[in-house]
Formats: C-alpha cells, sequence, structure tokens
C-alpha cells in the first residue's frame, strides 16, 4: 500500500486555508470556488483547527446563526487529526473510518504539506487494485502463451 507522501506528490499540494477570524459564510465561498470540502484553519502558519462544509451545516445553518457574523474560530474542530507522509493510505482510510472523518491535514514537522480527503484514498485505492488487476491479466496471458 502506497504512502501519503507519494499520494500528495500525485494529488498536488494545494492547500485551502483560512484564517480563525474569517466569517463562516467566507470559508463557505472558499470552498464553493476551490470546490473542497474542508478548509484548515492556520494562525501564524500553524494549524489550529479545520472547518468543513457539515461543520457549517450543523453548527451554522441548523442552529439559524448568521454566517456572515459568526467567526470560524466558534465553530471550527479545533482537535485536529493528522496524518504524515510515511503513513500508508490503509492507515488513514482506517482513521478516517473510525473518526467519521473525511479530510486529513499531512503534517511533517508541524509544517503543514497538504490535505488528503477520503475521495483522494479511494482513487488511490481503486488505482492499486486495477494496477494489480492488470499485472494477473499479463501474467496469465503470457502463461497461456507457452
Amino acid at each position: 500500500m502506497s504512502q501519503i507522501g507519494k499520494l500528495l506528490e500525485t494529488k498536488g499540494t494545494d492547500i485551502w486555508s483560512a484564517h480563525p477570524d474569517d466569517s463562516v459564510f467566507n470559508a463557505i465561498k472558499v470552498m464553493d470556488e476551490k470546490g473542497a470540502g474542508a478548509l484548515v484553519v492556520l494562525l501564524d502558519g500553524k494549524l489550529i483547527g479545520i472547518v468543513s462544509e457539515r461543520d457549517c451545516a450543523r453548527k451554522v445553518i441548523l442552529k439559524k446563526l448568521p454566517a456572515e457574523e459568526t467567526k470560524i474560530k466558534d465553530i471550527m474542530t479545533r482537535d485536529v487529526f493528522y496524518t504524515h507522509p510515511a503513513q500508508t493510505v490503509d492507515e488513514c482510510l482506517a482513521v478516517m473510518t473510525e473518526r467519521r472523518i473525511r479530510h486529513l491535514p499531512v503534517l511533517d514537522n508541524n509544517q503543514i504539506l497538504g490535505v488528503i480527503s477520503l475521495g483522494d484514498l479511494v482513487k488511490e485505492v481503486i488505482a492499486e487494485q486495477q494496477f494489480k488487476i492488470e499485472n494477473l491479466e499479463h501474467s496469465i496471458s503470457w502463461g497461456e502463451s507457452y
């Protein structure tokens, strides 16, 4: 199973972020523009939280709070689970499934390198399985020619 660092090389390292004092409305706007489901919350370049579409829906919309006035720091998840480049796709899938989260920041020495989503991991698993299937098919067809 491949490592997260390799996945980031393929996926890219764009990081969509917000400041804790930004409004929830602005966060939703950025998520919409970038096609992202979550933003990491950075203060002076350090990861202090994460805010997702789910946070916005459950903590703002359902409570009828004004998105333009509500600050990200008031709804963000502060206890952020994260991964590092050497962890495997399987290990991250296990954490995300167990914790019911869809996004994991990737950190190395407290520096954020990128963010992976559940969708990124699923794509990687499918690509690896496809590669194995093609190799098996090639081995079978090669064996049949003798």
